[in-house]
């Protein structure tokens, strides 16, 4: 059957341009990575075609001896990439060598600064696959036949790097796919067998598709004389690096094989390999990575553990596995009890998931505490890189909310800067004596709940805060309500009752004074109105001469402002004004006879207390001129 000789010249999409760009001109030190990723997407194909073969047997065929071949070409100053596997229609190249239908592509683009060496170090976040090819070639050429088509439906790519690629139809014999690279002057030491055969060990050695490369001897022929003949040797182990025993494994394979995963440039923060035997039989091998990818807060991000069934790999980002909180973990599980049929839908209706499920859990939650406790200075690390998403875990997984409330950390009242360093289990050994309660209060900035006036009476009395100012900290302490035994108590929340930590003599003072200052509060309370909820004397404040709060069953108000941000209405939101007796403005206030001067001062102090939370006036223009007005007075 003759060729349908369709040849056409197609543009790189933009982002695929810029990596492109990246490659060529940015990981000069990296060059040999290229084979890792194009050995990676070889055994990728194979693996996905014996799954594909589960269900049709037709599309493997009699060509069931799946390998990945390099050859080398020293004249053409050629290297070859082949395998068997899955292979590409016309359509498939076009759209998978053309664009990076990449979860990320756009945080990971406008991250790149222009300074070559951060930049290639940000490209291990982002992974490189097919494109580091560019590396070390100046012209790719791709030959594939996608498995179930014709040999005449077969395709070629051909890219010199630029802007453009060509693509034509070709006649290909077998299925699967050929990465053709024409290397650059200064890429000659990859024509070297030994050379590449060094670095397929060391990159690929785990790989469970063997590598075969050609390997030249000396013979004898029929006259006995002596001549060169090239046989076929396999260059690597080809044995699935999860089934060997942890004994005999290198933590240097363990990494290598981490980023044959992952398409990783850095190697993994800490791993855990482990085998099951009992009720279920499975091995699992889980990660943590060292940088967080540039989708990470996404949610629907594609994430999960590799799946296999007795070796036969079955899927990528089995999602069911882990908890979405987990969703920075990389590994493979591989179960000898799932069907080879397995599918996504089945996944989720398997009770053997659920128990793999959370002993996978537990497994990972482990390894993060086991990395607490041995190096902190490495989990702070991982804490900074990842912490945002294990918070969510409280939520998410009530069965382990102990479990990840200790591996949380925070930033407190004693921290200089904003760095998230305390365990609560630190924070609980240093409560005073007489404190029942963890305190906590929410900001939008470190500095901003650093230096809130409801902290000042607890700096007075050296009762250490938590400070919290990420988006998700208010829902967190939503459902974690108690650690080891002590209510969470939010600052900022109904009267403050600091229970034993107050004397006798202070409990009697504020009664004194609240009976003091009565008739004041009445006047401020008709004054605001509707405005508040109430009004009424504060003891927590040594500075300054107001605050707000909320009720304690209200939404805080860094929840609501986020909320509202998104276009969702909060209903309700009216707050508690608390003034503080002790502070002189509050003693003229309570002297001012001028109705005028006493409603101006009240409410520049009121918009004051909403400035110092890192609130928004309604009427910026009306504090303006009241302000100015005041400051008239006193200047005249």
């Amino acid at each position: 059957m003759p060729v349908k000789a369709k040849k056409e010249t197609l543009g790189f999409q933009t982002e695929a341009k810029q990596l492109l760009h990246l490659m060529i001109h940015s990981l000069y030190s990296n060059k040999e990575i290229f084979l890792r990723e194009l050995i990676s997407n070889a055994a990728d194909a194979i693996d996905k075609l014996r799954f594909e073969g589960l269900a049709r047997p037709e599309l493997i065929g009699e060509d069931n001896d799946f390998k990945i071949r390099i050859d080398i070409d020293k004249d053409a100053k050629t290297i070859s990439i082949s395998d068997n596997g899955v292979g590409m229609s016309r359509e498939e190249v076009i759209v998978q060598l053309g664009t990076i239908a990449k979860s990320g592509t756009a945080q990971f683009l406008d991250s790149l600064t222009g300074d070559q060496k951060k930049d290639a170090q940000l490209i291990g976040q982002f992974g490189v696959g097919f494109y580091s090819s560019f590396i070390v070639s100046d012209k790719v050429t791709v030959e594939s036949r996608a498995a179930g088509l014709d040999a005449s439906d077969a395709v070629r790519w051909v890219s010199v790097g630029e802007a453009e690629f060509e693509v034509e139809n070709i006649e290909k014999a077998e299925r699967g796919t050929s990465v053709i690279l024409r290397l650059k002057g200064d890429a000659d030491e990859f024509l070297d067998s030994w050379r590449l055969k060094n670095i397929v060990k060391k990159y690929a050695d785990h790989v469970s598709v063997p590598v075969v490369m050609k390997k030249e001897s000396i013979g004898v022929d029929d006259d006995g004389d002596k001549k060169k003949k090239e046989e076929d040797e396999v260059v690597n182990t080809a044995k699935a690096l999860w089934s060997r025993s942890r004994s005999e494994i290198k933590d240097d394979e363990y990494k290598e094989f981490y980023k044959h995963i992952s398409h990783d440039f850095l190697d993994p923060m800490t791993w855990s390999h482990n085998k099951v035997e009992g009720k279920l039989d499975y091995t699992s091998l889980i990660y943590i990575p060292a940088k967080a990818p540039f989708d990470l807060l996404q949610r629907e991000a594609p994430r999960g553990l590799k799946l296999y069934v007795q070796r036969v790999f079955i899927m990528d980002e089995a999602e069911q596995f882990l908890p979405l909180y987990l969703r920075f973990v990389k590994g493979v599980v591989d179960s000898n009890d799932l069907s080879l049929n397995i599918s996504r839908e089945l996944l989720q209706k398997d009770p053997a998931i659920e128990s793999m499920r959370n002993a996978l859990t537990k497994r990972a939650l482990d390894l993060l505490e086991k990395l607490a406790k041995k190096d902190a200075e490495k989990y702070q690390e991982f804490w900074d890189e990842f912490g945002q998403v294990l918070k969510e875990g409280p939520a998410e997984d009530f069965n382990n909310k102990e479990k990840i409330s200790k591996l949380l950390r925070f930033a407190t009242t004693n921290s200089d800067s904003n760095t998230q360093s305390q365990s609560l289990t630190n924070y609980v050994s240093r409560m005073k004596d007489g404190q029942d309660k963890i305190y906590y209060v929410v900001a939008e900035n470190f500095h901003t709940a650093n230096n809130s006036p409801l902290l000042e009476v607890f700096k007075k009395k050296g009762i250490e805060v938590l400070v919290l100012f990420d988006r998700i900290d208010e829902w967190l302490m939503s459902h974690l309500m108690e650690f080891d035994g002590k209510q969470f108590q939010d600052v900022a929340k109904g009267s403050l009752d600091l229970g034993d930590l107050e004397d006798k003599a202070e409990k009697e003072e504020k009664t004194k004074v609240e009976k003091q200052f009565k008739d004041l509060v009445k006047r401020i309370t008709d004054l605001l109105g509707e405005k508040v909820e109430e009004v009424r004397i504060t003891h927590r404040l040594t500075d300054s001469p107001a605050c707000l709060v909320v009720n304690e069953d209200e939404m805080g108000m860094q929840m609501r402002r986020i909320l509202e941000s998104a276009g969702q209405p909060i209903p309700g939101g009216k707050r508690t004004f608390e003034i503080n007796p002790e502070h002189p403005l509050l003693a003229k206030l309570n002297d001012e006879a001028d109705v005028d001067r006493f409603n101006d001062l009240t409410m520049v102090i009121y918009d004051q207390a909403m400035l110092a939370e890192g609130g928004q006036l309604e009427e910026p223009a009306s504090y303006v001129k009241r302000l100015n007005k005041l400051l008239l007075e006193l200047s005249a």
